[in-house]
């Protein structure tokens, strides 16, 4: 049975969480801030003399803080884990951690979390060290290899957007220039709005809710079904085919999956699951959508260039549908038998 546990896990290795120490006891407010081009969600985890709790889920747009503790943080041990929005597809792949604690789909408080329940999945946490902040808040930062600064971030998380929306605003480097001004007018005539919109703090959330909107063009898919769906898209460029995933899209939304440049077929394949992440079973067999091209995946995120052979490469091979763009734009609709 497939398992889909770790397919939104943001990677956040050693080298890429900023660990700033402090000998100091954390007697302020905790705050996290997201120096990476992603929006991500974030649980904590308090280890307290022998009992360890966790807390989640805490958004954070590319460039913005959130305080996650108020007040005195007492603890021996602070922990993160954080993931990516599904709507990137394959993002970076899980991340590691020393820990090993108790998360759940949707925001949660877990008192017991090193013994997992019902609902509940163990995920890795990583232990850092915040920092004092000028503003009297402890600090901890989540960051890229690309190292960015605030600025940066905030517009590589813009330009990452606008490309799973469908607007040409490659590369994703956090550097300003024509291209990138090009897909962001384009983005803001087409939802009617001005260019000051781009400093406004819900502006991720426009992007968001156009990624999640149906689109004249382009792939979309639209999940009419009560459960979640993962979904991956392939593309042929005539020289090779690339299957990448996971998607996830919620009940009621649609998702553009990042599909840049021009290619000579689109291939889609999708699956239920249900709220352990498990595939949901429709008369004994997998609901899912899908066809009779047999391209390869693996459990967690991936981007796979090399297609044939999957079983003995140590990944899994999945029916993928070919998709007809010849209209220049389709959205396939998952819905019940």
């Amino acid at each position: 049975m497939r398992r889909y546990a770790r397919r939104t896990v943001l990677a956040l290795p050693a080298a890429a969480l900023s660990i700033l120490v402090s000998a100091a006891p954390a007697h302020a407010d905790l705050k996290l801030c997201n120096r990476m081009s992603y929006v991500v969600e974030v649980a904590i985890g308090i280890d307290h003399q022998s009992a360890t709790a966790t807390r989640g889920w805490f958004r954070i747009d590319p460039a913005g803080c959130r305080v996650v503790a108020q007040g005195t943080l007492t603890a021996d041990r602070i922990l993160l884990h954080a993931r990516a929005l599904g709507l990137y597809g394959s993002s970076p792949a899980p991340q590691g951690g020393a820990d090993t604690l108790c998360i759940a789909e949707q925001n949660f408080v877990i008192a017991a979390a090193r013994q997992c329940r019902a609902g509940q999945t163990p995920a890795p946490f990583t232990q850092v060290h915040p920092t004092p902040g000028d503003d009297g808040h402890l600090i901890a930062y989540l960051a890229e290899d690309s190292e960015y600064d605030d600025e940066q971030a905030r517009l590589a998380g813009i330009q990452r957007l606008l490309v799973v929306a469908g607007y040409d605003a490659s590369p994703i480097d956090g550097t300003d220039g024509p291209k990138t001004q090009a897909a962001l007018n384009a983005f803001l005539k087409s939802r009617g709005l001005g260019a000051d919109a781009v400093q406004q703090p819900n502006f991720f959330a426009r992007l968001i809710e156009a990624v999640q909107s149906p689109s004249a063009t382009g792939l979309t898919w639209c999940n009419d079904t009560p459960h979640k769906i993962m979904a991956a898209v392939a593309t042929d460029d005539g020289k090779s085919v690339t299957s990448r995933g996971w998607y996830r899209i919620d009940p009621g939304k649609c998702l553009h999956p990042d599909v840049t440049g021009q290619p000579r077929q689109i291939f889609s394949f999708a699956e239920a699951v249900d709220h352990d992440n498990r595939a949901v079973k429709y008369k004994d067999k997998a609901l899912n959508w899908g066809g009779s091209t047999q391209l390869c995946t693996r459990e967690a995120k991936f981007e796979i260039n090399e297609q044939g052979d999957c079983g003995t490469r140590g990944l899994s091979a999945a029916g993928f549908a070919a998709v007809d763009m010849s209209a220049g734009g389709k959205t396939l609709r998952f819905a019940m038998p």
